[in-house]
């Protein structure tokens, strides 16, 4: 059978890291109240010549070096962000003029923190069914340029940065194979007044600002999140010990010991980056994946999980054979 398998993965940050103790001399907080709630220490904010397909670039970059690929051979980008460069076009052409791979398919997906998950499931239903056979999966956020820096509660849990990963469509047999096993994606829009951003083209015609009601937002975010791991791991057929390694969208510490706590999940078998990082939204979760795999943790032949939630509400998990 045809399988999308991972064979690169990179990512960028912004140069300048921003620590707690550096944010607090301009926000009303404290380095011990953001670890204390978030378990965030550091985050990375974008110079005014640091952009989404910038930072996209370069993590796309890295990812085709370490699939030892030439950017020509690329015929799919799809690029999760919810801080395009421009309203339109997509970001993922930009990306593509840069890297030098015209002609291929290229366009952005919308799906907040999410957006990476959708951006996966997207590339691999294209891969298999022979729309294209090397393709660039991204996620990559200026989130600092939505931010309300006198809201203490939501400017300290974001940063900005990139990830991709480069998949290939390549025969697999059935035992054992690499590649994506499956992938759940959902949403329900009942939840907007929850987290979003207060301004759009069509209603304000403002770029806007991000508000949050965080209480709330945690609540649904460790049960979807849990349902759709035990979803995703019952499709592939496979339980929470049969896990390597868990890689959640780096929201929040808390939410992830809730959720690795729900599904009987040992620490250290989660990735965790949120310390380093924030929350990069779309880009959250191939920047901890890059990490891992750079760091020797994960190997091929690990089965993977990757999941996160966001805005909409959008959530989604894939179990992936490295």
């Amino acid at each position: 059978m045809i399988r999308s398998v991972l064979v690169g993965t990179g990512s960028a940050l912004p140069r300048r890291a921003v620590s707690n103790a550096e944010l607090a001399e301009r926000v009303d907080t404290s380095d011990e109240w953001i670890v204390e709630r978030t378990g965030i220490s550091n985050r990375h904010i974008a110079a005014p010549d640091e952009t989404t397909s910038s930072l996209a670039t370069d993590a796309a970059r890295k990812a085709i070096e370490a699939a030892g690929f030439e950017a020509s051979s690329i015929d799919l980008i799809v690029l999760a962000t919810a801080t395009p460069d421009q309203t339109f076009p997509a970001t993922a052409t930009i990306v593509q003029n840069n890297l030098g791979c015209r002609g291929g398919i290229a366009f952005d997906v919308a799906a907040v923190c999410s957006g990476f998950l959708y951006a996966v499931g997207v590339a691999d239903s294209m891969l298999r069914t022979g729309m294209a056979k090397r393709a660039l999966v991204i996620g990559s956020e200026t989130f600092s340029r939505i931010l309300d820096w006198e809201d203490r509660t939501t400017c300290v849990l974001f940063g900005d940065g990139a990830g991709a990963i480069v998949l290939e469509a390549q025969e697999q047999g059935e035992e054992g194979s690499r590649g994506i096993l499956a992938t759940r994606l959902h949403a329900d829009g009942a939840h907007n007044e929850l987290l979003y951003v207060d301004g759009g083209p069509s209603t304000t015609g403002t770029v806007g600002k991000l508000r949050m009601k965080g209480r709330e937002v945690f609540r649904h975010a460790v049960v979807n999140l849990a349902e759709v791991l035990k979803e995703v791991l019952e499709e592939t057929g496979h339980s929470p010990s049969d896990i390597d390694w868990l890689v959640p969208h780096q929201a929040n510490a808390r939410i992830l010991d809730a959720t690795a706590r729900k599904l009987n999940l040992p620490a250290e078998k989660v990735v965790m980056t949120v310390g380093q990082h924030a929350n990069t939204s779309a880009a959250s979760v191939p920047l901890a994946l890059d990490q891992a795999v750079r760091d020797g943790r994960i190997v091929q032949g690990d089965l993977v999980v990757l999941e996160a939630m966001g805005g909409g509400f959008t959530w989604g998990a894939s179990v992936v054979r490295i």
